[in-house]
């Protein structure tokens, strides 16, 4: 970068990663992540930038924190390149430091150098044991293969008189893959004496190319020759990556593409730029309306069912199940039968038989008693009519929302859109419901006993002679689960059954599958009372007999079915009845706690409600069917159809006579946003891509160096290696013992002493044996046996 920004000082002063974005530019300038805006072009203001922010999150006393300050530097003096300033590890906690502060360190390191994408600088001090470098130990654990990490060595001027790097510079003792550079920083001194960047750029080179043991290797010395490395390493990494990241470039530019196709036309000063979108906008909502309903189009929902699918279920599903559930209550139906034969009849007495005429019509009055209990029963399917036309209206208030999503780049069109026609469908909602009252309203006004469907009073009143079997056949009635309550326990005792009652049989079965029939009991001349509720019992119950005093079942008079509740048993019994089964005279004497009203259901009786209700069977059957079959035909014709058209032709014109044409199609700020990073970030897809093309058609790139035997990095602790204290070369043909593990603090590599005199020694490659290790930093290294060499000052 050429200038000084980073802070200095004793102890641990970088306590935040630092990320450092170099970017060539034309001017000089720096710029924080948390000073968005603000340009630094006086970098002693970034230092102190930085040293105010440390404290901010770590606080004044040694303090440290994982969160990154991220800073630009924008120069012509520097290459493309991320850095990234790492602490130093901490041993001993000092200040505001946990007592774990190592591990921390240790965890927020590995957090940056695991990643792939990551190069990994390993600064080791010339004056301490390379060997036990913790920077070359964390990078070894992320980095086995050695293909990230390139070894920084720094302080060579600092080493000790008679001391040199230049078999690890060379490579050739504790070797790595990418091998080691070498730098001269300033030294506290020249930072207190203001010495500028570029002197001390000068002075590092002047430094290589002067001292005999790096002068024949200067030009791969340096800082400069360092931020070379990196930036050809940096184009490396980007030419290896380019068809994974070319792929991903391409997709994202495939999924914005449309997007963009809509915003590309965009002409925010065009007079006539609303006039059109708002006439695209409203044919779009029609188009996309038409296609929900109809059931085409592009966007299927795959979800739920909706639009058209949805409304289609109403009218063929919900609507016939609604006009089901509203099942009669047997009991109270026959109940009111008997009422209006008795009411119509007044004072007279009730005739045995219906005197009917030849073309079918009643003469006397039981037909009033007919057409009432009808007239009643047409009124009940009210209900289910205006519930459908409830859940069609809901539907396309829902479809509406879902196609004014498009139009939410204009807010208030978005809203005024859905506004209009939801009122509008309301609108529809209200004269559907006044029509299916109209169609209900008509079948009651007249009766039409001579429909074709419909089977009339004599075969109504046939039906009722033969027991109501020859209508149904022997048609399921009812299934359901019963107790079978007067098995005593040496037969058994109580057990439950699956009972299935047909119009000519009650059967019962082991179980629900129906496999294994029990019993089958025909129902001809069967009749049902109550049973009183035992003490003991919790279960309802009532039984079968027979009127001609035989036994019903096995050895029984009486078969006595339980039931968990009297709903269970009124139901029960009302099937029965549908089956002929009647109640016993007996038992339905006095009921509702014997109130005046009651009546005997007499055998007379008996037939002519059931006559009646034969006839109410016929003719809501026929009801049935026509409702069916016109409420889905008017709510389409006076809803559906007419809200297409609505939007089709009106909704342009509501829309004008609503709000301000330029108040409509005001655009959200969001939207704006939105279009102008789509636009942006499609123009980057394409320079990007267009970019990688150059690179991978010009760009050079060199080959990964080969691998080497750094497994001295693993033995290290075990056996740390020695550390020279002369310059001279060790024989070539003598390889270095290399221990297996373990990492140890800091072997001081010795400084180099005046060799002015010396001839600098050819490079020879092969492996070197290693630096014996400084015992201590005090005292004078020590100089272990060695093969026999020749001296230093002699080429071989």
């Amino acid at each position: 970068v050429s200038r000084d920004f980073l802070p200095r000082g004793s102890g641990i002063v970088t306590r935040r990663p630092l990320v450092l974005q170099l970017i060539t530019a034309k001017t000089e300038y720096a710029e924080f992540l948390h000073c968005k805006g603000k340009k630094f072009t006086d970098f002693d203001e970034v230092r102190q930038e930085i040293e105010v922010e440390t404290d901010r999150v770590t606080g004044m006393n040694k303090g440290i924190s994982s969160i990154p300050i991220n800073l630009r530097v924008y120069s012509p003096h520097v290459l493309s390149l991320t850095l990234i300033d790492l602490p130093g590890i901490t041993k001993v906690p000092v200040g505001d430091q946990p007592p774990d502060i190592e591990q921390q360190i240790r965890d927020m390191i590995m957090q940056f150098i695991s990643r792939e994408n990551c190069l990994i600088l390993a600064v080791t001090p010339a004056n301490t044991d390379l060997a036990n470098s913790d920077a070359l130990k964390l990078a070894k654990e992320v980095d086995p293969q050695g293909l990230r990490t390139i070894g920084v060595i720094t302080k060579l001027d600092l080493m000790d008189e008679g001391t040199d790097a230049r078999e690890v510079l060379e490579n050739k003792l504790l070797p790595l893959r990418r091998g080691y550079i070498g730098v001269v920083n300033r030294s506290q001194k020249d930072i207190d004496g203001k010495k500028d960047i570029k002197a001390a750029l000068l002075a590092e080179r002047k430094f290589f190319l002067s001292h005999p043991s790096y002068r024949h290797m200067a030009d791969r010395m340096g800082t400069p020759y360092l931020q070379k490395v990196l930036n050809q390493q940096l184009t490396n990494h980007i030419r290896d990556t380019l068809p994974a990241f070319r792929s991903k470039l391409q997709s994202q530019l495939l999924s914005i593409e449309h997007e963009v196709e809509v915003y590309k036309n965009f002409r925010p000063e065009d007079p006539t730029r609303k006039t059109k979108a708002l006439l695209q906008m409203v044919q779009q909502f029609s188009v996309d309306f038409e296609k929900r309903i109809e059931g085409s189009g592009d966007q299927v929902d795959t979800l739920e069912l909706s639009g058209g699918a949805k409304i289609n279920r109403i009218f063929h599903e919900r609507f016939p199940f609604e006009l089901v559930k509203m099942e009669f209550n047997e009991k109270e139906l026959r109940r009111e039968i008997s009422y209006a034969i008795k009411n119509i009849h007044g004072i007279r007495q009730v005739l045995p038989h219906f005197p009917v005429c030849s073309h079918g019509t009643s003469l006397f009055t039981p037909d009033m008693a007919f057409e009432a209990i009808v007239k009643k029963q047409i009124v009940k399917l009210k209900g289910p009519c205006l519930k459908s036309v409830d859940l069609v209206m809901q539907e396309l208030i829902n479809t509406v929302k879902k196609c004014t999503k498009k139009l939410a780049t204009y807010p208030r069109l978005c809203e005024e859109t859905e506004r209009i026609v939801a009122g509008y469908i309301r609108e529809r909602e209200e004269k559907t419901k006044d029509q299916m009252l109209l169609l209900i309203d008509i079948q009651v006004s007249y009766i039409n006993t001579n429909h074709e469907d419909f089977i009339g009073f004599a075969n109504a009143q046939q039906r009722s002679s033969q027991v109501n079997k020859s209508a149904v056949g022997n048609q399921v009635i009812r299934k359901g689960w019963l107790t079978i309550n007067n098995i005593g326990i040496m037969k058994g005792g109580s057990k439950e059954y699956w009972f299935v009652l047909t119009a000519e049989s009650l059967s019962w079965y082991k179980d629900d599958e129906e496999k294994e029939k029990k019993y089958m009991l025909p129902l001809d001349n069967l009749k049902v009372r109550d049973v009183e509720k035992s003490f003991m019992s919790s279960k309802h119950i009532f039984a079968l007999f027979n009127t001609e005093q035989r036994n019903v079942y096995k050895d029984y008079r009486f078969l006595e079915l339980a039931c968990d509740s009297q709903e269970e048993v009124d139901s029960w019994k009302a099937s029965l009845l549908r089956a002929g089964v009647y109640p016993d005279k007996s038992s339905t004497e006095t009921e509702e706690n014997g109130q005046a009203d009651n009546f005997s259901m007499d055998p007379q009786l008996e037939r002519q409600v059931e006559t009646i209700r034969n006839l109410v069977d016929s003719y809501m059957s026929i009801i049935n069917k026509c409702i069916r079959d016109l409420i889905p035909k008017t709510i389409m014709h006076l809803m559906i159809n007419n809200v297409k058209e609505f939007i089709n032709a009106e909704l342009l014109a509501h829309l004008y006579s609503s709000e301000d044409q330029n108040t409509l199609m005001e655009e959200s700020a969001e939207q704006a946003q939105r279009r102008d990073e789509t636009l942006r970030m499609y123009q980057a897809l394409k320079e990007a891509l267009a970019i990688i093309g150059d690179i991978s058609t010009s760009t050079v790139s060199t080959p990964a160096p080969p691998p080497v035997d750094d497994s001295w990095l693993q033995q290290a602790r075990r056996s740390p290696p020695p550390s020279p204290s002369t310059p001279r070369r060790p024989t070539l043909n003598n390889p270095p013992t290399r221990p297996l593990s373990g990492r140890g603090p800091a072997p001081a590599i010795p400084s180099p002493g005046p060799q002015a005199g010396a001839p600098p020694v050819p490079f020879r490659p092969g492996a070197l044996p290693p630096f014996p290790s400084a015992e201590g930093h005090g005292g004078p290294p020590q100089v272990p046996s060695r093969p026999s060499r020749a001296p230093p000052s002699v080429p071989r």
